[in-house]
C-alpha cells in the first residue's frame, strides 16, 4: 500500500501556483499549510503562568509539611515526579504526531505488576522483558494506525481493552518482590526527565523539525495519506510512548511500599494527557511548547503532595478531569494565536514585459483595458467667434438712436 499523496513531489502547489522555493522560505507546512510560521510567543506567555503556579503551589507544600521537601521525603517526591513525567512524555509525544496512545495507562499497571512479581530476580531480568513486550505492543499500534489508516485514539483504547484483560487476570494486589529502591537515584532521574523534556521541546521548536513530527496531522480529508515519512515518525512515537509508559509503571510500583493494585489504568490515561494538554501540546498534534511539560508535571505533583500532606482525598480522576478540560481551552488558545500570522506570499514577478501564452505582448495593464477616454477639462475654452466685450460694451447703434 502506497503512502504518498499524488502530487506531493510536484514542485508547483496547484492550487496556487506559487513556486516551491518561495513555498518552502513561507510556508511551515509548504504543501498543506498557511502562509507564515508557527508563533511560539503564546507557548511562552503560558510557561511563565505555569511556573509562577509551581511555585506557588511548592511554597503552599513547603509552609504545611516542610518534610516533604527534604532528605527522604523530597527524593520520594521526585521519583513521583519522574515517573509522572515519563507518562506526560509518553502522551505528549504521541499527540505531537496526532496519533494519542490511550494505552499508556493500562500499560504502565501491567508494567507495574509484571515489576512485583519478578523484581526478586533482578531489575534487568524484570524490566527487561517488559520492554520486549511493550516495544511489540506499541509496533501492533503503530501498524494499525499507519498502515490501516485509522485515528491513534481508536487503534491505541483497542489495545488498552486487551491490556487490560491481562490486568484482570490478577484479582489480588501484589507486593513488590525485590529491593530495588529508586529514590537511590532519584535526582538522576527526575534531572533525566527533564532534560528529555526540554530538549525535545527546543528540537520541536524548530520548523523543519516540527514540520516532520507534525506530518501526520489530517490538513483536509482525514482519509487522505500523508506519506511515508508520516507513517514512520507516527510508528517511532507510538513505540517509544509504549516504551516511556512502562517505565513509569515500574518506577510507581519501585516507589511505593503498598502492593501494586490490579487496575484499568484508564485514570492514569487521562491524568497523562490532560497534563500533557496542560503543558501547551495541541490536541490536534504538531504545536507544544518547551518548558512547559517539567512546569506542568511540578506544578500537578506538588498539588498532589500538598493534598496528601491535608488530609484529602484526591482521586486521579479528578485532577486527570480537570487538567484535561483546562488543557483543552490551552489547546484552542495555542491553535488561535500560535498559528501563523496574515503573512503574504510574493510571488516574483517574471522578466520581461509580460508575455502571454501565444507569445504576444500586452502593451498594458490588463485593468486598463479598454483605454478610458479623456476627461474633459471643468473649465470650457474661450468661444474665437465670440468677443468678450460683446455683451459689457455699449452697444453703438443704441448711441445712434
Amino acid at each position: 500500500m502506497g503512502y504518498d499523496e499524488p502530487g506531493r513531489d510536484a514542485p508547483v502547489e496547484p492550487s496556487s501556483g506559487v513556486p516551491a522555493a518561495v513555498l518552502e522560505n513561507v510556508f511551515d507546512d509548504p504543501f498543506h499549510g498557511e502562509p507564515g510560521r508557527d508563533r511560539v510567543g503564546v507557548h511562552i506567555g503560558w510557561e511563565i503562568v505555569l511556573l509562577i503556579g509551581l511555585v506557588a503551589c511548592a511554597w503552599l507544600l513547603w509552609r504545611e509539611d516542610p518534610a516533604v521537601l527534604r532528605g527522604a521525603g523530597l527524593k520520594s517526591l521526585l521519583v513521583d515526579v519522574a515517573a509522572l513525567g515519563l507518562l506526560v512524555l509518553a502522551a505528549g509525544l504521541s499527540l505531537r504526531t496526532a496519533a494519542v496512545n490511550l494505552a499508556i495507562g493500562p500499560v504502565a499497571v501491567a508494567a507495574g505488576l509484571h515489576f512485583a512479581e519478578q523484581s526478586d530476580r533482578g531489575l534487568v531480568a524484570a524490566v527487561a522483558p517488559a520492554a520486549v513486550v511493550a516495544a511489540i505492543g506499541g509496533l501492533l499500534i503503530a501498524l494499525a494506525v499507519v498502515v490501516l489508516h485509522v485515528p491513534g485514539w481508536a487503534a491505541s483504547l483497542a489495545a488498552a481493552a486487551g491490556v487490560i484483560v491481562y490486568i484482570e487476570r490478577r484479582s489480588t494486589p501484589v507486593l513488590v518482590q525485590g529491593d530495588y529502591d529508586p529514590r537511590r537515584h532519584a535526582y538522576y532521574l527526575v534531572a533525566g526527565f527533564a532534560a528529555v523534556a526540554v530538549l525535545g521541546g527546543f528540537f520541536g521548536a524548530i520548523r523543519a523539525v516540527r514540520r516532520l513530527v507534525g506530518r501526520f496531522r489530517p490538513i483536509a480529508d482525514p482519509a487522505r495519506r500523508r506519506g511515508a515519512a508520516a507513517a514512520f515518525v507516527t510508528a517511532s512515537a507510538l513505540i517509544g510512548s509504549t516504551l516511556l509508559a512502562m517505565l513509569a509503571g515500574v518506577l510507581v510500583a519501585a516507589n511505593d511500599a503498598a502492593p501494586v493494585v490490579p487496575a484499568t489504568g484508564l485514570d492514569w490515561t487521562v491524568l497523562a494527557v490532560g497534563v500533557a494538554l496542560l503543558a501547551g501540546t495541541s490536541a490536534y498534534g504538531r504545536r507544544g511548547g518547551i518548558f512547559g511539560t517539567v512546569f506542568a508535571v511540578g506544578l500537578v505533583s506538588a498539588f498532589l503532595a500538598y493534598a496528601e500532606t491535608r488530609g484529602w482525598t484526591v482521586s486521579r480522576w479528578a485532577v486527570g478531569g480537570v487538567a484535561l478540560g483546562v488543557g483543552l481551552l490551552i489547546t484552542r488558545l495555542i491553535e488561535r494565536y500560535g498559528r501563523p500570522g496574515s503573512a503574504t506570499v510574493e510571488t516574483p514577478e517574471p522578466a520581461g514585459d509580460g508575455t502571454i501564452s501565444s507569445g504576444w505582448t500586452v502593451p498594458g495593464p490588463v485593468e486598463n483595458w479598454p483605454p478610458a477616454l479623456p476627461t474633459p477639462a471643468t473649465d470650457s475654452p474661450m468661444d474665437p467667434w465670440r468677443s468678450p466685450h460683446w455683451e459689457s460694451e455699449p452697444r453703438r447703434w443704441d448711441d445712434a438712436r
